[in-house]
């Protein structure tokens, strides 16, 4: 139906129009899906007074045609009562006033065929206006459906974007985090403490080279005591 395609269709295209506008644009995810919705709830509502003035129109129009309905029906009445008159007039003789009511019966009935006609050409047309509202009362329950959906989905989207987001910040939390394995500072450390360790046993060990040296060399004094003492002795005897 064109009357269809220029209210819900129009409606539609302008809301395609929005939601696309929206994607291209998307930095809020939340943000995103709350103006869709409120997008989607300010066309229903557009749609819905649309709707409404049409369906007003077909009323109006259902109003004349039980008007039309019930004029050709009382010109009818009219049309007999001054037939009948007439025939009545007839018989008693009175031609004249016989005649005049009989050119009140046709009077009437050209009302009435009149009136008739404008019903016969209102009905198909009004029965296709009514065609036509139930088909926008079917596509404005089609858009509250999609509302609905739409605003589960939201929730569902809303969860997971956020849940992403939750994600992504323990992910740069992470990589902000020094990338070296701390147990290479107590490598380290422990490097660190063997080289003290080690300057400890090398200072031992060089304390302990001088004290056998100086035994060393008292033992050397010992052994020159010992030649001097024996060749002493060579010479007594």
């Amino acid at each position: 139906m064109t009357q269809k395609t220029s209210i819900l269709g129009r409606i539609n295209q302008l809301m395609k129009a929005n939601i696309n506008a929206l994607l291209d644009r998307a930095e809020d995810p939340e943000k995103m899906l709350n103006q869709l919705v409120t997008d989607f709830t300010n066309s229903i509502a557009d749609a819905e007074e649309a709707v409404a003035q049409t369906i007003a129109h077909v009323r109006m129009a259902e109003d004349d045609l039980r008007i039309d309905r019930e004029a050709a029906e009382e010109w009818g009445r009219k049309a007999a009562a001054a037939s009948a008159k007439a025939d009545q007039l007839r018989a008693s003789g009175d031609t004249a006033g016989a005649d005049k009511f009989d050119g009140l019966a046709k009077v009437a009935l050209g009302r009435q065929i009149s009136f008739e006609r404008e019903v016969t050409e209102a009905e198909p047309r009004i029965a296709a206006q009514n065609a036509t509202v139930e088909q926008l009362k079917n596509g404005l329950t089609v858009m509250h459906t999609k509302l609905d959906d739409l605003k589960s989905r939201r929730s569902q989207l809303i969860a997971r974007a956020r849940a992403a987001e939750a994600q992504a910040q323990v992910q740069q939390s992470m990589s902000s985090i020094d990338v070296m394995d701390p147990t290479s500072e107590l490598s380290r450390f422990e490097d660190k403490i063997r080289t003290q360790e080690a300057m400890v046993q090398g200072r031992e060990e060089a304390r302990a080279t001088t004290l056998e040296d100086q035994f060393a060399e008292l033992d050397s004094f010992d052994d020159d005591a010992e030649v001097e003492a024996r060749l002493a002795a060579l010479k007594n005897k």
